[in-house]
């Protein structure tokens, strides 16, 4: 049930959205648009199935942890 709800979320979304940005010819946000729906369904989806996901803060904890440390040597020393 809760896979049929995704879905047709989802499709409304699209629905939504989607012409309006292709009758404008706004090509980049549509692409934009999509990438992000298709992230944000298949997380969605993901959690719906309860399949094992990647955590998003160790992406964020190694692109910021060089400038922590940076910080830290800089304002400590």
């Amino acid at each position: 049930m809760t896979i049929l709800v995704l879905l047709v979320l989802f499709a409304v979304i699209i629905a939504y959205e989607a012409p309006g940005l292709i009758k404008k010819k706004r090509w980049w946000d549509l692409a934009a648009f999509s990438v992000l729906m298709l992230l944000g369904s298949t997380l969605s989806f993901g959690l719906a199935l309860d399949l094992p996901l990647p955590n998003p803060l160790i992406v964020v904890e190694a692109i910021f942890a060089p400038v922590t440390q940076y910080l830290d040597r800089l304002l400590l020393t």
